[in-house]
């Protein structure tokens, strides 16, 4: 992948290897390997330690062609890899995403009308977290492993974007 940012003269050549045994993500930067943890991911805030170092990424603009983002307070301009979009959504998917053990995500936009749980609940593979409404349908987002419920990130009449997380588990 080939990302142009404005601020800097030169292009970066970034490629995810894969991931450690902590489930920290490994990718190569120009030659050159990181680490990087996520944190927490929203519909438009971002947290991750990069190389041991704290950061927050909020999407400030996106069009077609180049997303602005406020890292660490600072707008930078992206221009868009023609993949750019398939790349960040299969790293971040609730099957590859380096929390993807931990957290649960929805599949698609909606407004929240139901959750079924509280946080310290135990819940079991395919049990209903919440119930959302999307195009006048009712769809249970579930639970895609047992565990103990650490943290809602939703409230009833909430509305949520696709890939947003809606409970982490323990």
């Amino acid at each position: 992948m080939q990302i142009k940012i404005d601020e800097f003269s030169e292009e970066l050549h970034g490629k995810i290897e894969g991931f450690t045994r902590s489930g920290d993500l490994v990718l190569k930067i120009n030659d050159k390997e990181h680490l990087l943890k996520i944190i927490e991911i929203g519909t438009d805030k971002f947290e991750f330690i990069f190389d041991n170092k704290f950061h927050e990424a909020k999407i400030a603009e996106s069009t077609s062609t180049e997303l602005k983002i406020a890292l660490d307070n600072q707008i930078l301009v992206l221009k868009k890899h023609s993949k750019l979009s398939e790349i960040i959504e299969k790293s971040t998917s609730s099957t590859g995403g380096a929390n993807s053990m931990n957290t649960i995500s929805s599949q698609i936009p909606g407004r929240v009308i139901s959750i079924a749980i509280s946080k310290g609940d135990e819940v079991k593979q395919g049990d209903s977290i919440v119930v959302l409404e999307s195009m006048k349908m009712q769809v249970a987002i579930k639970s895609h492993r047992d565990g103990k419920i650490r943290d809602l990130k939703v409230k009833e009449g909430q509305s949520i974007s696709r890939n947003d997380v809606v409970a982490i588990l323990e």
